[in-house]
């Protein structure tokens, strides 16, 4: 009785009883319901072996205090269904050593480590590449004019049997959980939506037949693990495009599965549409937890299997909710620990204000498909585990003196103070934050403006002497007389040089964030890039009529493709006017002439809105170069990039000074 006073009295002074009481699935308690939704690894060897950097970027979430974490993307059959070049494969018996540490790494930490078994199915674009055909339910031609062959019966019990290897041999090197993708589009995914599936056997047909590969491959790992062992399965609870099949679906889809699992992981989408990316993996336009409506319908159904919602999770309070309320038994959270891999434990520990909450940005992905590696806007270390894990501690400390306190000069003081230096942070306006603070009052950029304010927190409470409405001149180094000066100046707005550009009814695109109320009802904006886009997503949100004029022959992402993506379709879903090949001529009182490729217009605009460009302040850092023995110049200042590449910038150079 006393315990049980005790455990209800934590309940009631902890602020997220629910989200970190443990679960049960199978015969393994899982510490809170926090799990790391699946990722895929990078850094892999060529022979697409986990490497030590591999193991780093999964024990880091680990050690935050996730209940478990899933290596996501991991091939059953790398000869017919890998579904990229590097893929981690569980049919090579080679990678059991590899994979051991791995799974070793994760849980370690108390995590239950889980790996993600996966069939790309027609979509095995890995293994066409290695000259293999690709197989699925049904025989079809691409759009690229690649044959994909119907699966034979023999082929799909020696794929069931595949899974059962897969997860027999993840058992034997120390994974505490499978999963099973069933979702997005892969192989499974393929079988049980109506739409990709026409055959007429015993394969396809009813939702019964067409769930009948999931279940023979549920039963066949079942058998392969034994009792006990937890089995998750993944599914898109809606394929979320037209055409495809809603929830309604879902829910029969989930019923088939029940009991079959311990865990039915509900996601959303299939990348058979290519806008549908932004909502499998929700972006800044879609509201937090945009997702979790198909688990908790979902969960209302099934009555043996527990039931996970994954999506634009990263708010404790929202994960709080969704448990308590019933909503689904587990949340699940890829992206959020990107941006901070110690979500869970600062939730835990009462410090959910100093959590890096994930801006939706997709520069994660946008990145990945670039790189081939995992990079993220607000954490600069992940991805690159094993070089801050193994990081010496300055061999002298050195007075450093930080020039602008927006997103690169705030992080390089923080990790310079954190590395034990000396430092002063001048930056010459009222507050810290940058040109970014523009955006504070925009809805889709509310997680960076909290990120700004949270940034400017932690300023406030390191060791760093903060001197704000103070430029950085030779004078002040002089007086200050730094081992260090770090210019992070930042860089202004082009204006571009055509007739009437000094027109009352001109303005910057900084200047139309700070006061919308500016901007008339019909609106002109120069500029198709990030900048100009997202003014005009924001802008037609407010309710006015929004005309881009670009250049080029596509909308410039700035390196950001996904995230371009989803601001063409927010401007698509408003109505925007999106004129390509068009070049503004002169600016007057009725809006804009410009010439595309029809000729000659006039866009009428009561506003005209430049968003060309920045141009660095490197005079201005110039000025700065021999004020001290050792100088560096980051992010807008040097070349105008985006907040990652700032970021990791700041981060970089700051960790490294002192080293000699």
């Amino acid at each position: 009785m006393a315990r049980e006073r005790a455990m209800i009295y934590c309940m009631k002074e902890f602020k997220y009883p629910h989200l970190f009481a443990p679960i049960t699935l199978g015969n393994t308690v899982f510490q809170n319901r926090i799990f790391g939704s699946p990722t895929g690894p990078s850094n892999l060897s060529s022979r697409h072996y986990p490497t030590p950097e591999t193991c780093a970027y999964y024990e880091r979430k680990a050690m935050g205090g996730a209940a478990s974490v899933c290596v996501g993307d991991c091939s059953v059959d790398a000869v017919i269904g890998r579904t990229a070049s590097s893929r981690l494969r569980l049919d090579d018996p080679g990678a059991a050593s590899s994979l051991g540490k791995l799974a070793d790494a994760i849980s370690r930490h108390g995590a239950v480590a889980s790996i993600e078994l996966q069939h790309g199915g027609s979509h095995s674009y890995g293994s066409v590449q290695d000259g293999n055909q690709a197989y699925g339910p049904v025989e079809y031609t691409d759009e690229n004019g690649r044959r994909v062959l119907p699966m034979t019966e023999e082929i799909i019990e020696m794929t069931i049997d595949k899974f059962a290897q897969a997860a027999a041999q993840a058992k034997r090197c120390g994974f505490g959980m499978v999963t099973i993708h069933g979702g997005h589009g892969w192989l499974i995914s393929q079988f049980v939506s109506p739409i990709s599936n026409t055959r007429t056997d015993r394969w396809g047909g009813s939702v019964e037949s067409r769930c009948r590969l999931p279940v023979a491959i549920c039963q066949a790992v079942r058998r392969a693990v034994g009792p006990g062992f937890p089995i998750e399965i993944r599914i898109s609870g809606s394929e979320c495009h037209p055409g495809g099949y809603d929830i309604d679906e879902g829910v029969a889809i989930a019923r088939q599965l029940d009991g079959h699992a311990d865990l039915i992981h509900v996601s959303a989408g299939s990348h058979e549409v290519w806008d549908v990316f932004t909502v499998t993996h929700p972006s800044m336009f879609l509201e937090d937890g945009a997702n979790v409506r198909y688990a908790a319908e979902i969960k209302k159904h099934v009555k043996q299997s527990r039931v996970a919602t994954v999506g634009a999770l990263a708010v404790p309070d929202l994960m709080e909710e969704i448990i308590a309320s019933g909503r689904a038994d587990v949340v699940e959270v890829a992206r959020g620990l990107l941006a901070d891999p110690d979500l869970p434990l600062k939730a835990r520990t009462g410090r959910e204000g100093d959590i890096n909450t994930c801006m939706r940005c997709l520069a994660c992905f946008s990145n990945l498909m670039a790189r081939s590696q995992f990079l993220c806007a607000i954490n600069p270390v992940i991805g690159h585990e094993t070089e801050d894990k193994w990081q010496l501690p300055p061999a002298e400390r050195k007075k450093i003196l930080i020039a602008g306190g927006g997103i690169a000069g705030m992080q390089a003081a923080l990790t310079a103070c954190q590395r034990g230096h000396e430092v002063i942070l001048a930056e010459r306006s009222g507050q810290l934050g940058g040109a970014l603070r523009c955006e504070d009052g925009v809805p889709f950029k509310k997680h960076l403006a909290e990120y700004l304010d949270r940034q400017a927190r932690r300023v406030a409470a390191a060791a760093v002497e903060v001197r704000l409405n103070t430029p950085v001149t030779p004078a002040l180094a002089g007086e200050l007389r730094p081992d260090v000066i770090i210019a992070a100046l930042g860089a202004r707005p082009v204006v571009p040089k055509i007739k009437g550009i000094d027109g009352e009814n001109v303005h910057s695109a900084e200047e139309i964030y700070y006061h919308p109320e500016k901007a008339g009802k019909r609106v002109a904006i120069l500029g198709g890039g990030l900048v100009g886009a997202e003014l005009g997503a924001h802008l037609a949100a407010l309710g006015r009529q929004v005309t881009i004029i670009e250049m080029l022959p596509e909308l410039n992402n700035g390196g950001n493709t996904l995230q371009g993506l989803s601001v063409g379709i927010e401007l698509r879903e408003r109505g925007v006017r999106v004129c390509l090949g068009t070049k503004a001529l002169e600016i007057g009182s009725r809006g804009v002439t410009g010439e595309g490729p029809e000729g000659q217009e006039l866009f009428e605009a009561d506003t005209v809105i430049y968003a060309i460009g920045q141009k660095p302040l490197r005079e201005e850092a110039d000025a700065l170069r021999f004020a001290a023995p050792e100088f560096y110049q980051i992010g807008d200042c040097l070349t105008p990039k985006n907040i990652t590449e700032a970021t990791r910038a700041a981060y970089n150079i700051a960790r490294d000074i002192g080293r000699l």
